[in-house]
């Protein structure tokens, strides 16, 4: 956002960020933060205490083709430098304590805050990079105790659940393809290298579901037997399948005739309006197949999220300004998905509700770079993950509103069925 560039704005969403990554585990018992090893989840404090060695690395250690300043902590680079720390040794290294972590937190925010304030404008590109990492560490913060089955963390209320005004509607929206300027658009924006460089590619005719796939639509992919169809999956698809013993999606279950999600600590009803979430790109892939259709590329998602819209006025599927909190269902807003017919002041231009927010899009296309791609000054975030790391698009309900826009690329493995992730299906039309 452009507003970032602003010492005062930067300043505030600094503080406003650090505030809000604390608050992640600030409810949880001692016990309930000693996590148990598990492949997806990291120590509690190495992760909080990697959020601030990576704010100090870039704020006030990084110089320009010169050894770095030295850390505050000792051995802080061996110790905290996701880049040379395999996830196994996450657990296996000496741990800080609690309060001498908060206490490198608190230091490293302070002194970062003040250097801030003598900053050029070409120095602020690493307050943000900072500032989005974080971010990105609040939503998988989130990630780890649903995964844990830990209580969800406290907060500001959240808003009541918005009404929706009309049944979904289940209509595709057909585009007519045609060229598409796709990645960053430059300017003052802040990208990230993966988003970069701008290219020029041609995409097809095709359609694209309005709204994501809803709990009744896949429920009824599980009960007519879809998880036991080889014919509709993907041979890597079903090789995950077997494996997993998967028969529905992992926090789903049935209990006297009825099913249940697990919702962090908590079983509830399976709510039908709401979308799908905390599927595997595979079992998408395998309900698109179900359904008839496929799951989108990021071409003719970005398409679709920026299709009506002037060049300079895309970043959001709405237009070119945010919107007010609980327009959208970003930030943390309602804590959950909605039902995907609300919150129709997001609507994109041809209707597509929710392409920002409620739950990350799976899309068919691999991660890898643009044509033209040179690595960041971080070099790791996005380069390591080429050829194995599948695209997402959209954000979800835990996605902080500044980080996501029509442009923004995630990326995990196919496998993953611990991201706050859904889908929606498209068709190619002839």
């Amino acid at each position: 956002m452009r507003e970032l560039n602003e010492i005062p704005a930067l300043r505030a969403a600094l503080r406003e960020a650090r505030d809000y990554t604390l608050q992640r585990y600030a409810h949880l018992t001692p016990q309930q933060r000693a996590f148990p090893y598990l492949r997806r989840v990291n120590p509690p404090v190495w992760e909080l205490a990697h959020v601030g060695w990576f704010q100090e690395f870039w704020c006030l250690r990084f110089r320009e083709g010169a050894a770095p300043l030295p850390s505050r902590m000792a051995q802080a680079d061996a110790l905290l430098n996701s880049a040379l720390i395999a996830h196994e040794q996450r657990w296996r290294l000496p741990q800080l304590e609690w309060p001498s972590m908060l206490d490198f937190l608190e230091a490293t925010q302070q002194a970062t805050l003040e250097a801030l304030e003598h900053s050029t404008p070409a120095q602020r590109y690493f307050f943000q990079l900072a500032l989005l990492h974080e971010d990105m560490h609040g939503e998988a913060l989130l990630m780890s105790m649903q995964s844990l089955g830990l209580p969800e963390p406290g907060g500001a209320a959240p808003l009541a659940r918005p009404q929706v005004i009309r049944a979904p509607a289940l209509a595709d929206a057909v585009f007519p393809g045609g060229e598409l300027d796709m990645g960053a658009r430059g300017g003052a924006e802040f990208p990230f290298d993966n988003e970069m460089p701008a290219h020029r590619v041609r995409v097809a005719p095709f359609a694209l579901a309005s709204r994501q796939v809803t709990n009744a639509q896949f429920r009824e992919f599980v009960e007519a037997g879809g998880y036991r169809r080889e014919s509709l999956w993907t041979p890597a698809g079903w090789g995950w399948r077997s494996a997993a013993e998967a028969h529905a999606p992992c926090y789903w279950r049935k209990d006297a005739g009825r099913w249940q999600v697990r919702r962090f600590d908590r079983w509830e009803a399976l709510a039908d309006d709401e979308p799908v979430m905390h599927v595997t790109a595979f079992e998408a892939e395998a309900y698109c197949s179900f359904a008839g259709g496929r799951l989108p590329t990021e071409a003719e998602w970005e398409f679709a999220a920026r299709f009506g819209l002037a060049p300079n006025a895309d970043r959001y599927p709405w237009g070119e300004m945010p919107l007010a909190r609980g327009k959208a269902n970003l930030h943390g807003a309602y804590r959950r998905p909605v039902p995907v017919d609300a919150l129709a002041d997001a609507d994109s231009r041809s209707g597509l509700r929710h392409m920002l927010g409620n739950v990350w899009e799976w899309t068919a296309t691999d991660f890898s770079g643009y044509p033209g791609f040179q690595p960041g000054h971080y070099r790791e975030y996005s380069q390591p993950w080429f050829g194995n790391h599948r695209v997402l698009r959209g954000g979800c309900f835990a996605t902080r509103a500044r980080l996501v826009h029509n442009r923004f690329r995630n990326f995990y493995t196919p496998d993953r069925n611990d991201v706050f992730a859904g889908f929606r299906v498209a068709r190619s039309v002839n």
